[in-house]
């Protein structure tokens, strides 16, 4: 898959995903919501297990996917994509892209993200997207040698709960001190277009979008909350 900036630049990417237990988390849903977003000008779309990376990548060969694997472990709060065997997962079941969790906080089993990164480059020649939740985090992924750098994790781990994503605020910063080569992507919280307009001026080389366009549950639920007074 082409991962020029030219194909990429100012593009919408949109996280096609659906909570456990959802009748939407069906791979033929996903697929279909996938390739819906892309028909309709999405110029990449992140996805959630390997079950979803593969059947959008059937369904939609030409796709640029960004993959991911939530897993959740006791010793550890990093879910996305937290360890070897869930990039090797992502990686081998179709992803252009890995994303993977870039904090500072400790993986499950001890394994570390230099090490991860180093492994998911030399073994598997795999993009790595750093998924982050400071200015600081997202500066250490790119010296390690992500190539994508995404606000994702902002306003979600221990040391953000307290703020509320989107981040736009770290994207000049952010874009500022990153290589040009190195994408920045603003993820997490962006709810209308003009918000997606508000972080490619800030310095976002491209916008995720997730649950304002493809969360039908939590819509719905909000929805149905709000007229319930």
């Amino acid at each position: 898959m082409l991962l020029s900036s030219e194909v990429l630049d100012q593009g919408l990417i949109v996280s096609v995903q659906a909570p456990p237990g959802s009748p939407m988390r069906h791979p033929d849903v996903i697929a279909a919501m996938a390739e819906s977003s892309l028909r309709n000008g999405a110029v990449a779309v992140r996805l959630e297990s390997p079950e979803h990376i593969g059947a959008v990548r059937r369904r939609c060969p030409e796709a640029l996917i960004i993959g991911l694997w939530k897993c959740t472990y006791s010793d550890s709060s990093v879910y996305i994509t937290p360890g070897w065997k869930e990039i090797q997962m992502v990686w081998s079941a179709g992803a252009d892209v890995v994303a993977i969790d870039a904090t500072e906080r400790s993986r499950p089993g001890g394994e570390k993200l230099d090490d991860l990164i180093k492994r998911a480059h030399a073994e598997l020649r795999a993009p790595v997207m750093a998924d982050i939740d400071s200015v600081e985090n997202g500066l250490r992924a790119a010296d390690l040698g992500c190539e994508w750098v995404g606000t994702t994790l902002y306003g979600y781990t221990e040391a953000t709960s307290e703020q509320n994503p989107p981040g736009l605020e770290l994207l000049p910063l952010l874009r500022k001190e990153l290589n040009a080569s190195v994408r920045l992507i603003c993820e997490g919280g962006i709810s209308s277009p003009s918000e997606a307009q508000s972080a490619l001026k800030a310095g976002a080389d491209n916008v995720v979008v997730g649950t304002a366009i493809t969360g039908v549950d939590q819509q719905v639920h909000n929805y149905c909350k709000c007229m319930k007074g």
